[in-house]
């Protein structure tokens, strides 16, 4: 009769009931299973991330995928004014006073080098039209396409703002760094008297 064999912790062994022995599996094809276990399982989490963000698109944001963004367009508020009106985006009075406040009045560097209006991080959870991330801030390769963006920001997570305050709120909570944010918006709209540039 055979001595029985020393089981260790962690290793795996298989059983031939023929000669009812254990024997030691070696670890090399082991290692290379889990390993094809593991990049297949990646690779599908990561494929079906890509099908699932695509299929969780609202309606308005399968539309703004298929608009064509004119590259050689310079910028100028009214053409601002008039692509958020075409957008019909929320509250466009707001995103103009905050295109105005993030780009000082479209002076900075994130709107003249990365396009930049609206001072926006490059978005990871949800369609977005940013070519990267340069000086901690998306890129993008003209100005319409940062105004997209931010009209997917919009639907994304600004839509259950039922009112202008509830929209404030929202932006106060989760947009803005500065806790005085809503109240320069307020004041710079009234300032500037930016409702009136909407119909």
């Amino acid at each position: 009769m055979k001595k029985n064999k020393k089981f260790r912790i962690g290793k795996l062994f298989t059983y031939n009931k023929d000669t009812l022995d254990y024997k030691s599996v070696s670890y090399w094809w082991v290692s290379i299973l889990f390993t094809s276990v593991f990049v297949i399982t990646g690779i599908a989490f990561f494929l079906y991330g890509r099908y699932s963000k695509i299929n969780r698109l609202t309606d308005y944001e399968k539309e703004l995928l298929i608009v064509n963004i004119n590259t050689n367009d310079d910028f100028s508020q009214e053409k601002l004014v008039e692509m958020l009106e075409d957008l019909n985006v929320k509250y466009p009075y707001i995103v103009l006073a905050q295109a105005r406040i993030e780009s000082a009045t479209y002076t900075s560097r994130i709107f003249k080098e990365n396009h930049n209006l609206f001072g926006m991080k490059q978005a990871t959870l949800r369609v977005n039209t940013a070519k990267g991330t340069q000086y901690n801030h998306a890129y993008y390769d003209n100005w319409r396409e940062s105004v997209y963006d931010y009209a997917f920001y919009q639907s994304r997570y600004m839509s259950a703002a039922k009112n202008e305050e509830e929209y404030f709120y929202i932006l106060g909570q989760s947009y803005a760094e500065s806790p005085d944010y809503v109240i320069a918006l307020k004041n710079h709209i009234q300032r500037h008297n930016l409702r009136s540039l909407f119909n």
